[in-house]
Parts: structure tokens; C-alpha cells; sequence
């Protein structure tokens, strides 16, 4: 198969500038506000935008690379398969957040629930339609026990991995 090839269509910015003490999912970031700056080419995409309350961020995770198939998540002890995880440092370095959208502003979006590090580059934007995303779900597997410590768990320098030219 040949490589895929993606460009960013804007940055997230956010109060983190490091992954330590960042929440690990946006349903623990409440309160945490940042922005997206689209790039003003995409600024036509937003038509309509301001019509929804949440919006899914797909993102590449810039200062993650693969890592091992097997780790240990930040809500257990012990080690899981990755696609078992929500680990960052996945095969392919792509990110997924759920955010409230708060204020659009010419080709800047006013977001709250923010858990993704300062400056990562923005693929796309989908509105968040609840009866589209939304599923009553029978297992959550190994997170049923620690769904819990959810809102309390910040996130460590455990998956922090840059790429050799990235800035510490």
C-alpha cells in the first residue's frame, strides 16, 4: 500500500505545553478552554458551524512516535494491547477529541474541554450529532474497573516520545 499524506488545516491551541498534569481524555478537561485557529483557506468550511454545542477534533498527535504494541494505560497497572488503549503513541499518530464549542470568531473556534497539547496540527473537524455518536454500550472491557479514576488522572512524561527534530 502506498503512504497516506495529510496536511493540516489549522492548530490547537491549548494552556498545555507539555504533556505532564494534562487530562488524559477531553470528559476530564471541563472548564480547560483553548482555540483553534483554522488556516483562513478552510475559513468557508465553518458555514454553519456555530449551530452545534460539541465538535470531534481529529488531530496528529506531533510530538508522538509508535511505540510498543503493549502498554501500560495511565487507568490501570497493567499492560494492554494498544488498540485496548487510548494511549498516544499509536502506529499511527492520530488523535480524536470530543470538545465544546463555545464561540466561533472569523476562522477561530473558542473551545472548552481542551485535552490536547499547545500547537498540534488540526486534520479535520466533524459536528458531534449524538444520535449519529452516541451508542448505549454493553462492556467497556479492563476500563470498567477504573472508569473512576477518570477525572483525577493527569497524564505523565510515560508516552512523551519526540521526534528527533522536535523542540523539548
Amino acid at each position: 500500500m502506498d503512504g497516506i499524506c495529510y496536511h493540516p488545516i489549522g492548530v490547537i491551541r491549548s494552556p498545555y505545553t507539555q504533556p505532564k498534569g494534562m487530562p488524559i481524555q477531553s470528559a476530564a478537561a471541563r472548564g480547560v478552554t483553548g482555540r483553534i485557529e483554522l488556516d483562513s483557506a478552510y475559513a468557508d468550511g465553518l458555514h454553519d458551524i456555530a449551530g452545534f454545542s460539541h465538535l470531534w477534533l481529529i488531530y496528529h498527535l506531533h510530538c508522538m512516535t509508535p511505540g510498543p504494541l503493549t502498554v501500560t494505560p495511565f487507568l490501570d497497572d497493567r499492560p494492554h494491547g494498544i488498540f485496548a488503549t487510548r494511549s498516544p503513541r499509536r502506529p499511527n499518530a492520530i488523535g480524536l477529541s470530543a470538545v465544546r464549542l463555545l464561540a466561533v470568531d472569523g476562522s477561530i473556534l473558542h473551545i472548552e474541554e481542551v485535552d490536547v497539547l499547545d500547537g498540534t496540527p488540526l486534520l479535520d473537524i466533524k459536528p458531534y450529532v449524538p444520535e449519529f455518536d452516541h451508542r448505549v454500550v454493553e462492556r467497556i472491557g479492563w476500563f470498567a474497573s477504573n472508569i473512576g479514576r477518570l477525572t483525577d488522572t493527569r497524564s505523565d512524561d510515560r508516552f512523551r516520545a519526540l521526534p528527533p527534530d522536535a523542540p523539548a
